[in-house]
């Protein structure tokens, strides 16, 4: 079991299996990409499956979701899929990606044993999807998310960022489609996690700000701490159901203590919060000479032993992890 001194369980594992991504979004790295981790650094296939594995087996682990940079990137991700759904007892097993590569490997994924994907998409608007990007890519996110939907790796979520002055007015429209479209819609305030470290609360885009904004079109009622849980995102119900929205507001609406998530970069360390600026090293431990489950999983144990009571955003003290988003994982 992890645990920590503040009585919290992780049963959820985040998976980072790239660093690298196929966009360039501004919330999130420069125009001219960031050196990625060499391939050496970079966990094996049979190493990830052999830590999700002791997660699953050793630690309480119950449900696995496959992040980046963008997983799709990683050559061989349908077979590690494929693995993990083979374990005893099986976690449920989602994806979280920019959507680019759904069109191509839906229905493999879908076979292989994954249960459902969450999409990031911050605008319906193609012209300002390639300002925040710097990728004219969206039509290939639209047919991507279909193309999850027709596999049958649902509920399709989708993720979105509001940015000042770029798409901070699309908030509406964005559920009016997501429902047409059967999806399911979060928004994520814009966190201190982008490479280049310009990231300010000053002019953000609140929960606050974006629930005004969808009032505006829609009729919202809460659904309740009860049946939210562990789960990031306050969910409302829209015009009385059954569509729901949600916003995850991790700045001004920790969720801190009802945190159940564990963490692993792509080169194999375990993070215990997002804003975290410390690791635990567990791909040496992976590859030592008398390495076993037993070792690893006590590493695991001891790091999630001293995770912290929250993120430290309010805290004059914070300090923005050096690493970005994209080499940790979402």
């Amino acid at each position: 079991m992890l645990i920590d001194t503040f009585g919290r369980v992780a049963t959820d594992l985040r998976v980072s299996l790239t660093d690298r991504c196929n966009l360039r979004c501004t919330y999130c790295m420069p125009e001219e990409g960031l050196q990625w981790l060499a391939k050496p650094d970079l966990l094996t296939d049979d190493e990830i499956v052999r830590l999700i594995r002791i997660a699953v087996t050793h630690l309480g682990i119950e449900e696995v979701r496959f992040t980046g940079g963008e997983p799709l990137l990683r050559p061989g991700i349908v077979g590690i899929v494929e693995r993990v759904a083979a374990l005893e007892p099986r976690p449920k097993m989602s994806l979280t990606t920019n959507g680019i590569g759904l069109k191509r490997t839906a229905t493999a994924l879908k076979a292989a044993g994954l249960d459902r994907v969450n999409v990031s998409l911050d605008t319906l608007r193609p012209d300002v999807f390639k300002t925040l990007t710097r990728r004219d890519r969206h039509q290939d996110v639209l047919d991507g998310m279909a193309a999850a939907r027709e596999a049958g790796l649902t509920p399709v979520k989708v993720n979105a960022v509001l940015m000042p002055g770029l798409n901070d007015d699309e908030a509406p429209d964005l559920l009016a489609w997501a429902m047409e479209n059967e999806y399911e819609l979060r928004f994520i305030e814009q966190m201190p996690l982008d490479a280049q470290h310009g990231w300010k609360r000053e002019g953000m885009i609140t929960a606050g700000d974006i629930l005004q904004s969808l009032r505006t079109r829609f009729t919202l009622t809460e659904e309740g701490q009860e049946e939210r849980g562990s789960a990031p995102a306050e969910r409302w119900i829209v015009d009385g159901g059954p569509h729901t929205v949600g916003v995850i507001a991790s700045v001004t609406r920790p969720f801190c203590r009802a945190c159940d998530r564990t963490r692993l970069t792509a080169d194999g360390q375990v993070r215990t919060c997002l804003f975290a600026t410390e690791e635990t090293d567990l791909r040496a431990a992976l590859r030592a000479e008398d390495s076993s489950d037993e070792e690893v999983a006590r590493l695991w144990k001891l790091a999630m032993w001293g995770k912290k009571a929250g993120s430290g955003l309010d805290d004059p003290t914070f300090l923005q992890p050096s690493r970005p988003m994209s080499a940790i994982g979402g």
